[in-house]
């Protein structure tokens, strides 16, 4: 178990399946505001911003990224869809086959703000691939929401990002998990915990035949081939990482292999690896080929492969 957390490193996740949206009935509540910054600097940056998006819709006219409604790039609506997806956090390592053992015990526990779907799946996309930044803060809010729900009241714990890939940094130019960790929007939910800039992209090429390009389209086998060896923390930075329990932080799940080889750096490294929080997780098809697939089957959702995020990193 060298390449992922130990249980005994574990922190207090949240409750494995609690509040999973797939196995959980429908909510008969809707969901509530976006609420008010406690902190008043909080609040003031929060009024700021959308009163600053209000003035660049009138000079840049946009629309919504989910539904095309003019002058926002996520209308009210939408928003509070995205807010009720993100509602209720929840372990996600059994939908990623690159985190669970041969016995089917979890290598490393992920807690994921939603399932990458409808308007949580088109925000993700659209913010990391279509330039959006505006949907920064909702993003932002969404992943500490999950941070704060997986390590509640843990002093000690510090944020380590995963690294976007170079290309696709390049083409970006940013890195999603960084940019959301760094939102006004995300501090008062973060606790104060450090966020730890520690993992770099190895410049090994493994797998796939060395070639480049990103994850895309590729199946679980060679997606573990291609990220094995891929990550590093470089000698610089060990003695700020030796020691200290980490919880890593990505944007999308898929199969797994990211945060497995992230955790396997950390490890190397001499961290402490407690687990892992994502902003959102794929459900893969059950093994009846697509649809809804019972509690018993492991909780996984419809076949979303349509909607499947490019994965780059």
């Amino acid at each position: 178990m060298t390449a992922a957390a130990r249980p005994q490193d574990h922190v207090a996740f949240v409750d494995p399946l609690a509040g999973d949206p797939d196995l959980r009935p429908p909510s008969l509540q809707p969901a509530k505001h976006r609420g008010v910054h406690r902190r008043v600097l909080l609040r003031a940056t929060d009024q700021v911003a959308a009163a600053a998006a209000e003035l660049l819709a009138l000079a840049v006219p946009v629309d919504c990224v989910c539904c095309g409604v003019e002058d926002l790039s996520l209308c009210v609506a939408c928003e509070r869809r995205v807010r009720h997806l993100t509602k209720h956090p929840f372990r996600a390592e059994a939908q990623a086959p690159a985190l669970m053992d041969v016995g089917g015990g979890a290598i490393l526990p992920v807690v994921a703000a939603g399932v990458y779907r409808d308007e949580l799946a088109q925000a993700v996309l659209s913010f990391k691939s279509h330039g959006q930044y505006q949907l920064r803060r909702v993003l932002a809010r969404a992943l500490a929401r999950a941070v704060h729900a997986a390590v509640p009241n843990n002093p000690g714990i510090c944020l380590v990002p995963v690294p976007s890939g170079t290309g696709a940094f390049v083409r970006r130019g940013f890195s999603p998990v960084h940019l959301l960790l760094g939102s006004p929007a995300a501090g008062s939910l973060l606790a104060g915990a450090p966020v730890l800039d520690v993992l770099r992209k190895s410049h090994r090429r493994q797998g796939a035949g060395g070639l480049p390009g990103g994850q895309k389209g590729l199946g679980r086998g060679a997606r573990a081939s291609r990220v094995r060896g891929s990550m590093r923390v470089p000698r610089r930075k060990l003695d700020g990482v030796a020691g200290r329990r980490c919880v890593i932080v990505d944007d999308v799940l898929t199969t797994g292999a990211t945060l497995a080889e992230a955790a396997r750096a950390l490890h190397e490294s001499g961290a402490v690896v407690a687990g892992a929080v994502v902003l959102a997780v794929t459900r893969p098809p059950d093994s009846a080929g697509g649809g809804t697939a019972s509690a018993e089957a492991g909780g996984k959702g419809p076949d979303l492969e349509k909607n499947k995020p490019r994965k780059d990193e």
